[in-house]
């Protein structure tokens, strides 16, 4: 089965003209790897040319070393050889100290994580001729994971100092090429090869010139792309790039896949949902009419703006009163808006802001998260007070192998359950320790068309505690058998038919 997330990028890229990686006004995007270098009808079948990302240095060759402040040092090879003018403005702008000091501005999760912009949003950044140069593009060189290659804003030929490192999805099979093909995109039979050993992203092969590939530190680049970012997938702590030295190859090892690093993989990690809070931190108390009390866990050491806004709101007794005006069996209950239909609400500083997104912490059952009104892409800079807690249902093996997702983030849906089809589009900032049974009762109450409750539920008040070592009860499993019995969930097709419209179905409009 087609992993969702890609696909679904993949396909909103074909239907869009921006830049996937870009400079200019290109970069308010929809968060998609579109590419306005080809498209879908212009594609024929790429000569079968050998692939030469991994092909080693010969000794004394220029390599680049990039310090990144806090993670260490990153290593590429240049390819001068299929992509010399590109090579060549890269080493310019090294040698005069052009991208000393500035960020990785825009890290996006199995995609990319993107640099060389003076002014750190996307905007900036010239080449070493002062404008924009053409650096082409070469068959040899595809988008493998640890891939160098310019950002532009409409082809190559709009190069400059802005360069991103491919980190892209691990598991590339022939399912991923089927669809690229029927869209009319092909690849040669050794690219696919490649690109199911190494991972990476070929849907933007073609449309940038890609002229360098890591085989030291690519681990530090996997480690990058999963920090907490906000809805422009800029890092809430800046990544700094030190230095960049131009130095040559002095035959050192050549690691040049993520399987070659002895690394603590992020994706092998548990989620951070279910972190214990310690004794003294602040919890969310929501008093529901007529059910009782659900307490919440807050993860202000990720998303901090999050959870101040949620803290201040309820302090403030904003949320005192409301109601949950909004409810749908086996996905989640939807509160926190003063006009009760889905169309109000305000963040604590007025209007919208961008509570931002963090990789591990997912839409398991009981994650407390931003409703929003944002696109594709762009979801979270649009959080006010609207809120959503999830309910979801377990979900089956071979719904889970549709998406990208860690070995935790599986369990958890597999035993748990949730609606990871929600990942990534919404910020996650809570999660139930106590009370999920009510947060499951509420679920099934009647609704009328517009998915409102016929009763009101109404929240009495939300109080902002201190967490007093209570006993912690994280799942439905831990209340009681006739909960765990109504967690059980409905079959695959209903669960399909609400994901497909779950972005918009949780959304604050």
């Amino acid at each position: 089965m087609i992993k969702k997330k890609l696909l679904a990028v993949i396909l909103c890229a074909m239907m869009v003209s921006s830049a996937a990686v870009s400079c200019g006004k290109e970069t308010e995007l929809d968060g998609s790897s579109g590419s306005e270098s080809s498209s879908a009808d212009e594609q024929t079948p790429p000569e079968n040319v050998d692939i030469a990302n991994y092909t080693a240095p010969e000794k004394g060759e220029k390599i680049i070393e990039m310090d990144i402040r806090g993670y260490g040092t990153v290593k590429f090879r240049l390819f001068p050889e299929y992509a010399e003018k590109g090579v060549e403005n890269f080493i310019g702008l090294a040698e005069d100290g052009y991208y000393d000091g500035l960020t990785f501005h825009r890290v996006i999760q199995n995609f990319m994580i993107q640099g060389g912009d003076p002014l750190g949003d996307g905007t900036g950044g010239k080449s070493l001729w002062g404008s924009t140069f053409d650096g082409g593009t070469d068959n040899h060189l595809i988008h493998a994971a640890g891939a160098v290659a310019y950002a532009n804003s409409q082809g190559p030929a709009t190069n400059k100092s802005q360069f991103y490192i491919v980190t892209g999805e691990r598991e590339l099979g022939d399912d991923i090429f089927s669809a690229l093909s029927a869209k009319g995109y092909e690849y040669s039979d050794n690219a696919k090869a490649f690109y199911k050993e190494s991972g990476g992203y070929p849907f933007l092969d073609g449309g940038y010139t890609v002229f360098g590939q890591v085989f030291d530190g690519l681990d530090i680049i996997f480690k990058i792309q999963y920090q907490a970012t906000n809805a422009a997938n800029k890092p809430f702590d800046d990544v700094i790039v030190d230095k960049v030295r131009v130095t040559e190859y002095n035959g050192e090892e050549l690691k040049w896949k993520i399987s070659d690093y002895d690394w603590d993989d992020p994706m092998k990690q548990p989620v951070a949902n279910f972190t214990e809070p310690e004794i003294g931190d602040e919890i969310i108390c929501m008093k529901i009419k007529d059910y009782g009390t659900v307490k919440i866990r807050l993860f202000p050491e990720y998303l901090e703006k999050a959870c101040e806004n949620f803290t201040e709101l309820a302090k403030n007794g904003y949320y005192d009163g409301l109601t949950f005006h909004r409810v749908i069996n086996e996905f989640m209950i939807q509160g926190g808006d003063p006009k009760g239909d889905g169309t109000g609400g305000e963040s604590a500083w007025g209007g919208q802001f961008d509570g931002g997104k963090y990789y591990n912490l997912i839409h398991a059952a009981g994650a407390l998260a931003y409703a929003n009104s944002g696109q594709y892409g762009n979801y979270t800079a649009s959080d006010g007070s609207q809120f959503f807690i999830v309910t979801g249902k377990t979900v089956d093996e071979a719904e889970l192998a549709s998406y990208s997702l860690s070995d935790g983030a599986k369990e958890v849906y597999r035993t748990a359950g949730g609606y990871p089809y929600l990942d990534g589009g919404y910020t996650v900032f809570g999660q139930v320790i106590d009370g999920l049974d009510i947060v499951f009762d509420i679920q099934k109450v009647k609704t009328n068309s517009d998915d409102k409750p016929e009763e009101d539920v109404i929240i009495e008040s939300v109080t902002v505690e201190e967490y007093d070592g209570s006993p912690i009860r994280w799942y439905i499993s831990d209340y009681s058998s006739d909960q765990e019995e109504s967690s059980s969930g409905s079959d695959e097709n209903d669960s399909q038919e609400a994901g497909t419209e779950a972005a918009g179905t949780t959304s604050a409009e």
